[in-house]
């Protein structure tokens, strides 16, 4: 295990993280652009392990970073709002968010971030965008296992965050076996305002959502196509989705 991942299991460490990266990124949410959440009644009174949050992917980090502020928030019993992050004092870390080995060790911050609970897999898919469909790693499942054992997983299930692009069906594996509570999450407007990393700013006074769905109701004796399809469904990635609003993938590719 990296040095990094020995200091992420330390709580002090991760708290410390949560309150620098949540105080250089509330203006960007709150006040360059505008964030509406919705849904965190779905959230309040969730266990405290083995629920797995799976949500649409538009930028590398701030879709994350948004994630865990609003839980911080929400431990503090706020209800669809952020307000003053004064959540920062005593931020909630027991959340952790699956992402590409390869971008966690693309730059010194990324590391950083690594510290705030990431739980590093191989990518699905290549750099110059094509596709490759790699086997199940046994070692990432693991991980992701272990960690649904005493905390919260925020997973990813495209791998990449081009719009409506098909899910991997190790999400899907992963629900089978831990039998998790799983939440959909919807998010929109985080591509028009941050670059592909979300480190950075593309447009401001953006309307930037989160929508927390309900817990779905999944038959985990299902095949892994099905649950995937209904993942995929809950997450408006979807086949039908895509159909619905085509106006969507075609206005972020006109302004990527």
């Amino acid at each position: 295990m990296s040095i990094w991942k020995k200091l992420a299991e330390y709580p002090l460490v991760r708290k410390v993280v949560y309150a620098l990266v949540g105080i250089f990124s509330y203006p960007g949410l709150m006040l360059v652009n505008r964030l509406k959440i919705s849904g965190t009644e779905h959230i309040q009174d969730l266990p405290t392990r083995n629920v797995l949050f799976v949500s649409n992917h538009q930028t590398y980090f701030a879709d994350v970073i948004t994630f865990l502020h609003i839980f911080c928030a929400v431990k503090w019993r706020k209800k669809n709002r952020l307000g003053i992050p004064y959540y920062l004092l005593n931020p909630f870390t027991r959340v952790y968010y699956v992402a590409a080995e390869e971008t966690m060790r693309s730059s010194w911050i990324s590391r950083l971030f690594t510290l705030a609970g990431a739980l590093t897999v191989r990518r699905t898919w290549k750099k110059d965008g094509n596709e490759t469909r790699r086997g199940l790693d046994p070692s990432d499942t693991r991980k992701i296992q272990r960690s649904l054992d005493r905390a919260w997983v925020i997973t990813f299930p495209q791998g990449t965050t081009k719009p409506y692009a098909p899910g991997r069906k190790g999400t899907a594996y992963i629900i089978k076996q831990m039998r998790p509570t799983v939440i959909p999450v919807v998010i929109q407007g985080f591509w028009r305002a941050f670059d592909k990393k979300g480190l950075k700013f593309k447009k401001r006074g953006v309307p930037l959502s989160v929508t927390f769905k309900e817990p779905m109701q999944i038959d985990y004796d299902a095949a892994p196509e099905v649950i995937l399809e209904q993942v995929m469904d809950a997450i408006e990635q979807s086949k039908r989705f895509m159909m619905q609003g085509p106006h969507q993938w075609k206005d972020q590719k006109l302004t990527a």
